[in-house]
Parts: structure tokens; C-alpha cells; sequence
């Protein structure tokens, strides 16, 4: 097939450090293309891919040094491109929001849109209602609740490619795992007390946004002057299998509705129990006594850290084997692109 894939250009594609939307872009990306398709990704010229490229930006905008810079303008020069060549393409998937809803209306049936935020926003009931022709995936059947108009048409759980992630035939242990961004949903500071708890050295490494400044400042900060607290900063995905693949546990004590929670998968590829709060697409993703533990307090995470060690690792990475590599997902995403292709060809609606 011919599929395009349109990515947004906040980060690299795969990101350089923090990023979750541009690196599922980048592993389907790669997926596909080794399963035989012919693929051209849409997105910054720091991409790095085994497809085509069409570059719509000098460099991800996150990272790009220019004082003053318009997101928007950045996304409607690449769906200004996307549509010139939607001729090109027997599909076309977005993986934007819903940025590029106004300019493919004639061709809607013929895109794919995979939803990778938070859907408990006021607006958006009305806009999904007033662009219903649009096929929506969701990467979390949990994901779907705030929004039950919408079009799904499928629910696919990310991938990651199999072959950056290893099993140690040592692991170091000694040191409890949370990578990601520092955010009051997030909740670093739980993670540090479920450390303290346990009695168990916590490394963190993870990103300060702008705007979750002052929380590290005001809440965070202090209480790494523990010294079981460790605070790494961001890292890459050169740094990643190293990191949580020596850690006794992952913790990912989130309080907010996450649509999925890519570094779950990342640990659990790593052989690495995750220890997770209840809470979003946690019960989807983690497989409680299997790839690691899932709970409702500190007191039963602390006790979930202490029962962690005996469970299988390489269970762990059968499991992600099996239902988390991009190979899984890209063969989720082939299926569901032939049954729009199908579809659109006797003009009929795609069912779910």
C-alpha cells in the first residue's frame, strides 16, 4: 500500500530525548516499511526514518533555538503539503488531533486519525460532532470514554521496536525507576514517597516543561534533597534500556486519565515490573502478577516494590513480545488500512 504518515512537529520523529506521540510515529514508520509498504512520513527535517521523507520544517519545534516561533503556522504549511499530494497515497493517517478535519472533508474516508491525547475537554464533543466522517483509532479503549460519538472504528495499543529494548543477564538493581515529565499528573512526588516507603533508592529522569516550572520548584525539589532521591533529568532513548532495565520496578503512579502510557511498554520490554496506579489505560497495559503490579495507594505500592523481585523477567518480555512490539502494531494498523481501502471502493461506512 501507500500510506502516509502525518506527524506533529513538536519533536523529532523519533524525539531526541522526552517524546511519545512523534516515536509510535516513527516505530510505525519503520514497521511498515519492513513489512513491505511503501511509506513517506510527513514531519521536521531531523527525522530519521528507513521511509521517505517529506520535510515541512527545518528542525522539530521544541527544540529549535529561535526565540519566537508559531506552531500553527508550522502545522498548516505541513497539511497544505499533505493535501497537494493526497493524490499520492491510497491512505493517509494523521496522528495531529484534529487539526486537519476543515481540508480533507472530500477525502475523509480515505485518512485515518489516531487520537494519542486526553479527550475530557469541553470542546471537543462539538468538533468531533461536527466532523463525524473522519475514522478515529484510539490507542486505549479507555481513552474513548469522555468521547462515545466518536467514529472509532478501532482501538490499537502502541508498539515499540523490539530490538532497542534488551533483558540484562544481570540486572543491577537496587534502585526504583520513574521516567517521563515532571508534572503534578505525573505525580513525582508520590513516586519519592512510595521510595521512602519501601526504603528503596529512586532514580528519576524526566523533563521540566515551562509550564510545570514552578511545581518542580515549589514541590518536587525539596524533597530530592532525600538521600534515597536521585534526580537524573531527561533522557534518550540510547540511555533508556540501560536505565530501566536495572531497575528492581518502574513506578507510574499517575492521577489523571493517561490514554495510554508509552513508558510502560518500555520497561515492560526491558523485562522490568511496572508498578502502576489505577488509573486510566493502566488496567490495559499491565497485567497485574504477570508484568508487574497494579494499585489503589502508597502503602500497596511500597508492598507491590517488595513482591516485584519475584516476578519472571522473562515472562515480562514475553508479554511485550507478544502484544507491544511496532511489528504487532504496524500489522493492527495494515489490517484496519484495508478495510478502509475495501470500503471506500464499494462506499460503504467501515465498521468497527
Amino acid at each position: 500500500m501507500r500510506i502516509a504518515q502525518v506527524a506533529p512537529l513538536y519533536e523529532a520523529v523519533p524525539p531526541r530525548l522526552y517524546g511519545g506521540t512523534e516515536r509510535i510515529v516513527a516505530h510505525l514508520t519503520d514497521a511498515l516499511h519492513d513489512l513491505g509498504h511503501d511509506v513517506t512520513l510527513f514531519a521536521s527535517a531531523d527525522a530519521r526514518t528507513r521511509s521517505r521523507i517529506v520535510a515541512v520544517r527545518d528542525q522539530a519545534i521544541r527544540l529549535d533555538p529561535a526565540p519566537l516561533k508559531s506552531d500553527l503556522a508550522a502545522h498548516l504549511s505541513m497539511m497544505h503539503e499533505v493535501r497537494r499530494r493526497a493524490h499520492e497515497f491510497d491512505v493517509i493517517h494523521f496522528h495531529v488531533d484534529l487539526l486537519h478535519f476543515p481540508f480533507f472533508e472530500d477525502i475523509a474516508r480515505r485518512t485515518v486519525t489516531t487520537l494519542h491525547g486526553r479527550l475530557d475537554l469541553k470542546d471537543l464533543p462539538e468538533a468531533y460532532r461536527r466532523w463525524e466522517q473522519y475514522p478515529l483509532v484510539s490507542i486505549s479503549d479507555h481513552q474513548r470514554k469522555p468521547l462515545p460519538l466518536g467514529n472509532w472504528i478501532s482501538t490499537i495499543h502502541h508498539g515499540v521496536a523490539e530490538h532497542l529494548y534488551r533483558v540484562p543477564a544481570n540486572p543491577q538493581g537496587g534502585y526504583l525507576a520513574f521516567l517521563g515529565r515532571i508534572s503534578p499528573e505525573k505525580r513525582p512526588d508520590r513516586a519519592i514517597a512510595i521510595a521512602k516507603r519501601a526504603g528503596m533508592r529512586l532514580k528519576i529522569a524526566a523533563k521540566v516543561d515551562a509550564v510545570d516550572r514552578d511545581y518542580f520548584v515549589k514541590v518536587v525539589e525539596p524533597l530530592l534533597s532525600d538521600p534515597l532521591i536521585e534526580f537524573v533529568g531527561e533522557i534518550g532513548d540510547a540511555e533508556k534500556p540501560e536505565f530501566l532495565g536495572n531497575a528492581a520496578a518502574l513506578l507510574f503512579p499517575i492521577d489523571w486519565p493517561e490514554p495510554f502510557g508509552l513508558v510502560m511498554i518500555e520497561a515492560i520490554a526491558c523485562g522490568t515490573p511496572v508498578i502502576a496506579w489505577r488509573c486510566g489505560s493502566v488496567p490495559e497495559i499491565v497485567e497485574d502478577g504477570v508484568t508487574g503490579f497494579i494499585v489503589a495507594s502508597e502503602e500497596e505500592a511500597a508492598l507491590a516494590v517488595t513482591r516485584a523481585a519475584a516476578l519472571d523477567r522473562g515472562a515480562i518480555r514475553d508479554a511485550f513480545d507478544q502484544r507491544f512490539t511496532a511489528t504487532v502494531m504496524a500489522s493492527r494498523y495494515l489490517d484496519l488500512y484495508h478495510r478502509l481501502d475495501s470500503a471506500a471502493a464499494i462506499d460503504v461506512p467501515v465498521a468497527a
